[in-house]
């Protein structure tokens, strides 16, 4: 079983899917409480810590097999103001000492689509070369969720960087030949739940895949499905998505149906089993920030099978 360190976890998206392509978790680390609260709730064996990355130290995690994370996206983000490196929250300083500390065989982190901007193109390259000079051939890829079977329209960038002596093992994974399942298709049996008559010919009417689920920060965001323009896609599917629900649709129920956080978390990729802790708004927060674990665990398939031709097939030795 190959092993791996996470950091900047959150509800655990990227952690799951990790786990599902057959990593087991040396450590995960989260800042936020509610968030922390959750991944202790679905894997209470994990070594979970709730730790500034800035302040956490992974001596004791060197070796580890992967080294992987959700970097925050607000310094890269077309909804903020771009400030990247500059950005207060910009965490890949932390994750490159982290980096150097554990010595992985492999590193995967994931951020927002804004982070391959022309106005980015310095940070990349020097990103690209901090990783170089620690023994690492870095690359990235714009991966929409979609093409992994996520009912949804979410493009992020996923950054990958192999050992020296592994990298030539390694390819991004292709897309599922078919369609994403549609909004519809995806959530009828939940909106039917409490008998609502409508919910098959709302189901027929919700024919597309979903718009990117915003999940917002504590100082911005609430429980609605995004900003305006979302919100009209929303609309465009049979959806309000001014609120979210508590529960389904009752039998007599007329109108556009909300969404509750269990639907939200269908259209992540996330499966039933797994619980957010919280009440509506947090859980939804951490929803709508999580890396869907079907997008994860399809790039940490590719990793793992690079690993493990370099056991059977030594190459050429680290530079």
């Amino acid at each position: 079983m190959l092993s791996s360190l996470e950091v900047c976890a959150g509800a655990g998206g990227q952690a799951r899917g990790l786990e599902l392509a057959g990593f087991e978790h040396a450590g995960v680390v989260e800042i936020d409480s509610d968030c922390c609260k959750t991944l202790r709730l679905n894997r209470p064996a994990w070594t979970v810590h709730e730790d500034d990355l800035n302040l956490f130290d992974g001596r004791a995690y060197k070796g580890v097999d992967l080294f992987a994370g959700g970097l925050p996206c607000p310094p890269f983000s077309v909804a903020g103001k771009q400030l990247g490196p500059n950005d207060e929250r910009n965490l890949f300083p932390a994750a490159l000492r982290l980096i150097d500390e554990t010595r992985p065989k492999a590193i995967m982190i994931e951020n927002v689509r804004g982070f391959l901007d022309a106005v980015f193109e310095d940070y990349r390259t020097h990103l690209k070369a901090q990783l170089d000079s620690l023994g690492y051939e870095t690359h990235w890829r714009l991966l929409n969720a979609s093409d992994y079977g996520v009912p949804q329209l979410r493009p992020r960038v996923v950054i990958v960087a192999l050992r020296h002596d592994i990298k030539d093992h390694f390819s991004w994974p292709m897309p599922n030949p078919g369609d994403a399942p549609t909004v519809g298709e995806t959530l009828v049996d939940l909106m039917a739940e409490r008998g609502w008559r409508g919910a098959k010919r709302w189901a027929e009417g919700a024919s597309e895949i979903a718009p990117t689920l915003v999940g917002g920060s504590k100082k911005h965001g609430g429980p609605d499905l995004g900003p305006t323009r979302a919100k009209r896609a929303w609309a465009s599917l049979g959806v309000n998505g001014l609120s979210l629900a508590d529960e389904a649709p009752d039998r007599d129920f007329v109108g556009m149906p909300r969404l509750t956080v269990r639907m939200t978390a269908r259209i992540q990729g996330f499966g039933d089993d797994w619980s957010f802790n919280g009440r509506k708004t947090a859980a939804y927060r951490q929803v709508g920030n999580a890396f869907p674990p079907p997008v994860a665990r399809a790039v940490a398939q590719r990793l793992k099978e690079a690993m493990s031709v370099r056991s059977i097939f030594p190459v050429r030795a680290v530079r």
